[in-house]
């Protein structure tokens, strides 16, 4: 069964959770900061994490950066009262891979969590299934029936990245961090280059888009067969 951490330091919300959580069928662990989600991380195997941003003795960006180092394939989904775009970013810059903003629309959030656990998935995979097309990391090719694109590395990394996470908002410097490295004296505007060559590659592919995002990033957007043809994120 796939177990849950949920971290927030307002019994109440840990109580609503959980409840839809088991509601969903998943098994539930509770913290109510993130000295004792670290706790309960040594205690028992978690699959995904929902993390609160504001809580005493360690808050939940300081948390979301120890898990990323010790569990860096693991889930996160951040929940939070900040509401700004910063606020946002920052929990990004964190290492969650998802950002909430309170109060939580209950089908919102498992729709994210089923995204978010799919997503693990296919990390351990290394493969992306998107209907008749498939994204194979161990030979940097993308497949639709007989046809094949073998990409360059790095521009394979980005529409891998993009396409693992459906309508989810990757900042050029979350994108930089993930593909180039932290390191890199590479400039923002590569990433820029690099969408450009995978529109053209694509442009006539009608299972997927890459969309600007103005101001913040990129975003992959993914047409779903069963539901007659229609996009959705």
């Amino acid at each position: 069964m796939v177990r849950i951490l949920v971290v927030d330091d307002d019994k109440n919300t840990r109580k609503l959770f959980s409840e839809i959580l088991t509601d969903e069928g998943y098994d539930v662990v509770v913290a109510s900061n993130g000295v004792e989600a670290l706790r309960r991380m040594e205690e028992t195997t978690v699959h995904l994490a929902v993390v609160d941003v504001m809580m005493p003795e360690m808050d939940g960006y300081e948390l979301t950066d120890l898990l990323r180092r010790d569990a860096p394939l693991l889930p996160i989904l951040m929940v939070s009262a900040k509401t700004l775009p910063s606020d946002v970013k920052q929990g990004l810059r964190a290492g969650s891979d998802d950002y909430m903003t309170k109060p939580i629309d209950p089908e919102e959030m498992v729709l994210r969590i089923r995204a978010l656990l799919r997503r693990y998935q296919i990390s351990v995979e290394k493969k992306i299934t998107l209907g008749d097309v498939v994204l194979d990391e161990s030979s940097l090719t993308v497949r639709r029936g007989e046809e094949e694109v073998e990409l360059p590395q790095k521009e394979f990394q980005l529409l891998y990245l993009l396409l693992s996470s459906p309508g989810r908002i990757f900042t050029r410097i979350q994108i930089m961090d993930e593909i180039w490295g932290q390191d890199s004296e590479t400039g923002w505007e590569t990433v820029t280059v690099h969408i450009s060559r995978l529109r053209k590659h694509f442009a006539d592919w009608e299972e997927f888009s890459i969309q600007s995002v103005r101001g913040l990033g990129y975003k992959a957007v993914v047409r779903d067969n069963a539901e007659g043809g229609a996009l959705h994120e």
